[in-house]
Protein backbone atom coordinates (compact mmCIF):
# COMPACT_ATOMS: atom_id res chain seq x y z
CA UNK A 1 0.00 0.00 0.00
CA UNK A 2 3.10 2.28 1.05
CA UNK A 3 4.24 1.64 -2.49
CA UNK A 4 1.55 2.36 -4.31
CA UNK A 5 1.01 5.47 -2.49
CA UNK A 6 4.42 6.84 -3.23
CA UNK A 7 3.80 5.89 -7.05
CA UNK A 8 0.63 7.99 -7.13
CA UNK A 9 2.88 10.58 -5.17
CA UNK A 10 5.19 10.77 -7.60
CA UNK A 11 2.89 10.96 -10.72
CA UNK A 12 1.23 13.74 -8.46
CA UNK A 13 4.38 15.65 -8.61
CA UNK A 14 5.08 14.89 -12.19
CA UNK A 15 1.97 16.03 -13.79
CA UNK A 16 2.38 19.20 -11.25
CA UNK A 17 5.94 19.61 -12.77
CA UNK A 18 4.82 19.33 -16.12
CA UNK A 19 2.15 22.03 -16.05
CA UNK A 20 4.65 24.10 -14.26
CA UNK A 21 6.81 24.29 -17.30
CA UNK A 22 7.43 27.14 -19.07
CA UNK A 23 5.12 27.53 -22.42
CA UNK A 24 8.15 28.30 -24.31
CA UNK A 25 9.82 24.87 -22.91
CA UNK A 26 7.06 22.84 -23.60
CA UNK A 27 7.09 20.90 -27.11
CA UNK A 28 5.14 22.74 -30.01
CA UNK A 29 1.95 21.10 -32.15
CA UNK A 30 2.24 19.24 -34.82
CA UNK A 31 1.31 20.43 -38.63
CA UNK A 32 -0.50 18.61 -41.35
CA UNK A 33 0.71 20.23 -45.00
CA UNK A 34 0.30 18.82 -48.53
CA UNK A 35 2.67 20.52 -50.58
CA UNK A 36 1.83 19.42 -54.05
CA UNK A 37 -1.29 21.17 -53.05
CA UNK A 38 0.38 24.44 -51.42
CA UNK A 39 2.47 24.60 -54.94
CA UNK A 40 -0.32 24.20 -57.22
CA UNK A 41 -2.46 26.89 -55.40
CA UNK A 42 0.85 29.32 -55.29
CA UNK A 43 0.34 32.73 -57.12
CA UNK A 44 4.01 31.75 -59.20
CA UNK A 45 2.32 28.49 -60.41
CA UNK A 46 -1.37 29.59 -61.31
CA UNK A 47 0.26 32.07 -63.42
CA UNK A 48 2.39 30.28 -64.90
CA UNK A 49 -0.16 27.60 -66.39
CA UNK A 50 -1.89 30.64 -67.63
CA UNK A 51 0.97 31.73 -69.68
CA UNK A 52 1.82 28.10 -70.79
CA UNK A 53 -1.86 27.73 -72.02
CA UNK A 54 -0.88 30.18 -74.22
CA UNK A 55 2.79 30.26 -75.34
CA UNK A 56 2.32 26.41 -75.74
CA UNK A 57 -1.21 26.94 -77.78
CA UNK A 58 -0.20 25.12 -80.60
CA UNK A 59 1.63 22.08 -79.29
CA UNK A 60 -1.52 21.82 -76.82
CA UNK A 61 -3.82 21.79 -79.61
CA UNK A 62 -1.98 19.46 -81.50
CA UNK A 63 -1.77 17.07 -78.03
CA UNK A 64 -5.48 17.19 -77.57
CA UNK A 65 -6.63 16.18 -81.39
CA UNK A 66 -3.84 13.59 -81.78
CA UNK A 67 -4.74 12.24 -78.51
CA UNK A 68 -8.59 12.20 -79.13
CA UNK A 69 -7.58 10.48 -82.84
CA UNK A 70 -5.62 7.92 -80.92
CA UNK A 71 -8.79 6.98 -78.56
CA UNK A 72 -10.64 7.07 -81.90
CA UNK A 73 -8.20 4.39 -83.60
CA UNK A 74 -7.83 2.22 -80.80
CA UNK A 75 -11.30 1.81 -79.12
CA UNK A 76 -12.49 -0.49 -82.04
CA UNK A 77 -9.11 -2.64 -80.67
CA UNK A 78 -10.76 -2.43 -77.16
CA UNK A 79 -14.30 -3.28 -78.05
CA UNK A 80 -13.75 -6.26 -79.98
CA UNK A 81 -11.17 -7.61 -76.98
CA UNK A 82 -14.14 -6.98 -74.73
CA UNK A 83 -16.34 -8.71 -76.68
CA UNK A 84 -14.06 -11.90 -77.84
CA UNK A 85 -13.07 -12.31 -73.76
CA UNK A 86 -16.89 -12.53 -73.05
CA UNK A 87 -17.46 -15.26 -75.97
CA UNK A 88 -18.74 -18.83 -74.43
CA UNK A 89 -15.87 -20.94 -75.23
CA UNK A 90 -13.22 -17.78 -76.04
CA UNK A 91 -9.79 -18.68 -77.91
CA UNK A 92 -7.59 -17.84 -75.28
CA UNK A 93 -4.78 -17.73 -78.01
CA UNK A 94 -6.37 -15.14 -79.95
CA UNK A 95 -7.38 -13.21 -76.63
CA UNK A 96 -3.87 -13.01 -76.15
CA UNK A 97 -2.81 -11.99 -79.27
CA UNK A 98 -5.12 -9.46 -79.22
CA UNK A 99 -4.02 -8.07 -75.99
CA UNK A 100 -0.47 -8.02 -76.66
CA UNK A 101 -1.40 -6.05 -80.42
CA UNK A 102 -3.08 -3.31 -78.18
CA UNK A 103 -0.45 -3.15 -75.36
CA UNK A 104 2.24 -2.50 -78.47
CA UNK A 105 -0.45 0.43 -79.72
CA UNK A 106 -1.00 1.88 -76.83
CA UNK A 107 2.64 1.78 -75.58
CA UNK A 108 3.54 3.47 -79.26
CA UNK A 109 0.93 5.94 -78.40
CA UNK A 110 2.22 7.07 -75.26
CA UNK A 111 5.45 7.57 -77.18
CA UNK A 112 4.30 9.63 -79.73
CA UNK A 113 2.37 11.78 -77.55
CA UNK A 114 4.99 12.21 -74.80
CA UNK A 115 7.39 13.70 -78.22
CA UNK A 116 4.58 15.93 -79.43
CA UNK A 117 3.94 17.19 -75.69
CA UNK A 118 7.70 17.35 -74.98
CA UNK A 119 8.32 21.25 -74.90
CA UNK A 120 5.06 21.51 -72.63
CA UNK A 121 6.16 18.87 -70.40
CA UNK A 122 9.74 20.52 -70.07
CA UNK A 123 8.74 24.15 -69.11
CA UNK A 124 6.09 22.90 -66.63
CA UNK A 125 9.09 20.79 -65.29
CA UNK A 126 10.77 24.05 -65.24
CA UNK A 127 8.22 26.15 -63.34
CA UNK A 128 7.87 23.21 -61.07
CA UNK A 129 11.63 23.11 -60.25
CA UNK A 130 12.34 27.20 -59.80
CA UNK A 131 9.08 26.84 -56.78
CA UNK A 132 10.60 23.63 -55.43
CA UNK A 133 13.61 25.29 -54.45
CA UNK A 134 11.98 27.55 -52.28
CA UNK A 135 9.25 24.83 -50.85
CA UNK A 136 11.29 23.74 -47.90
CA UNK A 137 11.83 27.43 -47.22
CA UNK A 138 8.27 28.18 -46.84
CA UNK A 139 7.60 25.46 -45.14
CA UNK A 140 9.86 26.20 -42.00
CA UNK A 141 8.58 29.86 -42.46
CA UNK A 142 5.07 28.73 -42.32
CA UNK A 143 6.06 26.23 -39.45
CA UNK A 144 7.93 28.63 -37.23
CA UNK A 145 4.79 31.05 -38.13
CA UNK A 146 2.24 29.00 -36.74
CA UNK A 147 4.35 27.51 -33.98
CA UNK A 148 4.73 24.01 -35.29
CA UNK A 149 7.83 21.53 -34.76
CA UNK A 150 6.64 18.43 -36.92
CA UNK A 151 4.59 18.42 -39.93
CA UNK A 152 3.46 15.25 -41.75
CA UNK A 153 1.31 14.88 -44.86
CA UNK A 154 -2.28 14.23 -44.41
CA UNK A 155 -2.55 10.52 -45.43
CA UNK A 156 0.06 9.78 -42.88
CA UNK A 157 -2.56 11.60 -39.81
CA UNK A 158 -4.84 9.54 -38.79
CA UNK A 159 -7.15 12.40 -37.48
CA UNK A 160 -6.43 16.09 -36.87
CA UNK A 161 -8.68 19.34 -36.30
CA UNK A 162 -9.02 21.90 -39.74
CA UNK A 163 -6.37 24.41 -37.44
CA UNK A 164 -3.72 21.63 -37.76
CA UNK A 165 -3.21 22.08 -41.24
CA UNK A 166 -0.77 24.60 -42.78
CA UNK A 167 -0.89 24.15 -46.11
CA UNK A 168 -2.66 27.72 -46.73
CA UNK A 169 0.21 28.84 -44.88
CA UNK A 170 2.92 27.26 -47.17
CA UNK A 171 1.51 28.32 -49.96
CA UNK A 172 1.28 32.20 -48.50
CA UNK A 173 5.38 31.36 -47.84
CA UNK A 174 5.84 30.90 -51.52
CA UNK A 175 4.50 33.67 -52.32
CA UNK A 176 6.44 35.51 -50.69
CA UNK A 177 9.64 33.70 -51.64
CA UNK A 178 8.82 33.53 -55.32
CA UNK A 179 6.41 35.28 -56.64
CA UNK A 180 6.97 34.38 -60.02
CA UNK A 181 8.75 31.89 -62.46
CA UNK A 182 10.03 31.77 -65.71
CA UNK A 183 8.17 29.54 -68.00
CA UNK A 184 11.12 29.34 -70.88
CA UNK A 185 13.69 26.80 -69.93
CA UNK A 186 17.10 28.11 -70.65
CA UNK A 187 18.59 25.79 -73.83
CA UNK A 188 20.76 23.65 -71.84
CA UNK A 189 18.19 22.94 -69.02
CA UNK A 190 17.55 19.94 -67.89
CA UNK A 191 15.09 18.50 -65.56
CA UNK A 192 16.50 17.56 -62.39
CA UNK A 193 18.44 20.89 -62.20
CA UNK A 194 21.27 19.46 -64.34
CA UNK A 195 22.82 21.75 -66.93
CA UNK A 196 23.95 20.33 -70.31
CA UNK A 197 27.84 20.29 -69.52
CA UNK A 198 29.86 22.70 -72.58
CA UNK A 199 32.78 20.59 -73.92
CA UNK A 200 36.23 21.70 -72.09
CA UNK A 201 38.36 24.03 -73.81
CA UNK A 202 42.18 23.02 -74.08
CA UNK A 203 42.68 25.77 -71.91
CA UNK A 204 40.30 24.28 -69.05
CA UNK A 205 42.29 21.32 -69.45
CA UNK A 206 44.64 20.18 -66.84
CA UNK A 207 48.65 21.08 -68.11
CA UNK A 208 49.57 17.31 -67.72
CA UNK A 209 46.84 16.85 -70.28
CA UNK A 210 47.70 19.30 -72.79
CA UNK A 211 51.26 18.17 -73.13
CA UNK A 212 51.97 14.67 -74.64
CA UNK A 213 54.71 12.76 -73.95
CA UNK A 214 57.79 13.11 -76.27
CA UNK A 215 58.64 9.97 -77.95
CA UNK A 216 62.73 8.94 -77.80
Amino acid sequence: MKTMIKTLAAGLALSTAVVAVPAAAQVSSLGVANLDAAVQRSTAWTTALSQMQTTYKATIDQLNSREAAIRTELQPLVTKLQTDAKAANPNQQALQQQYATLQQRQNAAQQELAKIGQPVARARAYVEEQIAAKLDDALRAAMTRKNVSLVVRPEAALSYQPAADITADVTTELNRLVPSVSITPPANWQPGGQQAAAPATPAAQPAQQQKQPQGR
